[in-house]
């Protein structure tokens, strides 16, 4: 697994962390049932504090892409409710779709973005 944090980022830590995750999890570069590296060999790996790992752990869990064992630890298992799921992206997309058309982007071109992102996910 390979995350990078940017530490000049004006997006907190562990959302970073989150969303490099997420990403992996999209990309199949994490499978369903893959126990994620341990909240302090994670800290360690990339050179941040062991709480912010568990507060990226903890939201990931919250928001359903990971359950947490206590003998194995943070494991991908990914939550399928599709309503859920479609709630969740409509509101985290609101604000960046509003932006995109704030900035001059027409539907046509948040099409072609949506569009280009998919194939890179291979969906």
């Amino acid at each position: 697994m390979y995350i990078e944090i940017d530490f000049n980022s004006d997006e907190a830590i562990y959302q970073q962390l989150c969303n490099q995750i997420i990403l992996g999890i999209a990309t199949e570069q994490f499978a369903d049932g893959e126990v994620l590296p341990s909240v302090r060999d994670l800290a360690e790996a990339v050179g941040i504090n062991m709480h912010t790992v568990n507060k990226a752990y903890t939201v990931l869990k919250q928001e359903g892409f990971v359950k947490v064992d206590r003998r194995k630890g943070a494991i991908v298992s990914v939550d399928v409710n599709k309503e859920r799921a479609a709630a969740m992206t409509k509101r985290d997309l609101q604000p960046v779709l509003a932006q995109g058309l704030c900035r001059g982007l027409s539907r046509a071109d948040i099409h072609t973005l949506v569009d280009s992102l998919c194939d890179e996910f291979g969906v």
